[in-house]
């Protein structure tokens, strides 16, 4: 039984190699390969050590935990410039679910509760971006009630284009 509940710094490990083997094997074939076998564990810790302590941070972090530790994670918060819908429109800003265990449920407990967690902060919508080619992330996203609202940003990876789209929904 997976349970949800804040991150706090003896996570950011497990986090970490989360997102780096999430990148890995959800964007073969959209990201280029150079700059997804570039990533590393210990360099995304390392950033993610010094985002999670910074002072006056906005965005919370929580983690899906399993019996051997951290499965899965969620950052949302409040929403960036250009968030769509209603004054104080939250964002989540990253979600990932060890490769290995993606399709078990725990995606969608973290959403749920992140979810929850906004409505209790007085967020009345949620937006986040996705990559317009990550059709698998996009089906999950809508099956939770999130629907593109036509805004789109563009990332570049070792001089590769990617269009995210932004996505949103009432909470």
């Amino acid at each position: 039984m997976t349970q949800v509940r804040d991150m706090d710094m003896a996570d950011i490990e497990a986090v970490s190699a989360i997102r780096v083997r999430g990148w890995q094997a959800a964007y073969v074939g959209m990201v280029p390969r150079a700059h997804l076998d570039a990533m590393t564990v210990e360099e995304d810790a390392a950033r993610r050590r010094e985002w999670f302590s910074r002072p006056g941070r906005t965005a919370r972090d929580l983690v899906a935990v399993g019996d051997g530790g951290p499965v899965g994670w969620i950052c949302y918060g409040p929403g960036q410039d250009g968030t769509p819908g209603p004054a104080g429109t939250g964002e989540v800003h990253a979600l990932y679910v060890a490769p290995d265990l993606i399709g078990m449920g725990i995606g969608r407990t973290l959403l749920d509760e992140a979810h929850a967690r906004m409505r209790g902060e007085g967020f009345p919508a949620s937006a986040l971006w996705v990559l317009a080619g990550n059709a698998r992330a996009r089906r999950f996203y809508e099956r939770a009630g999130y629907r593109p609202d036509g805004a789109t940003r563009d990332d570049v990876y070792e001089e590769v284009t990617l269009t995210e789209l932004r996505y949103a929904r009432p909470l």
